[in-house]
């Protein structure tokens, strides 16, 4: 009985294992340049469709220099090509694409309660 359950096992991990491709896929364009002053750029494309592009520059920040970053990338999905825009920087990573989700709207009644209260003056403190 321990032997069909091990074998079972074994090939069940063996179809679950990644499946190598047939071939290699092309890099049809490649391009990458790093500067002194620490700023970069780099695109590449391949045969299969998908596509990316960064470019990043030091930025000082306060006191300390840190990294703006910005690029997109671009890959062929079921419904089409997918597309994402992103920024980095001191602000966090921003990322831009039709396929993301967005929030739903705010009703207009929480707008209307949400001015209100800004309007209102602060609670009095009372000291006990």
């Amino acid at each position: 009985m321990k032997s069909i359950v091990l074998v079972s096992v074994l090939v069940a991990v063996a179809f679950a294992a990644p499946q190598a491709p047939s071939e290699p896929i092309p890099i049809v364009k490649q391009d990458s340049q790093v500067n002194g002053d620490g700023s970069y750029q780099y695109s590449f494309e391949t045969g299969n469709g998908i596509s990316a592009d960064q470019k990043g520059d030091l930025k000082k920040v306060g006191d300390v220099e840190a990294l703006e970053v910005q690029g997109q990338f671009q890959y062929p999905g079921e419904n089409g090509n997918i597309q994402l825009t992103y920024t980095a920087d001191e602000n966090g990573f921003q990322p831009q694409g039709a396929h993301l989700p967005t929030a739903p709207p705010v009703p207009e009644a929480i707008q209307r309660a949400l001015a209100y209260i800004a309007t209102a003056p602060p609670p009095a403190q009372s000291s006990q």
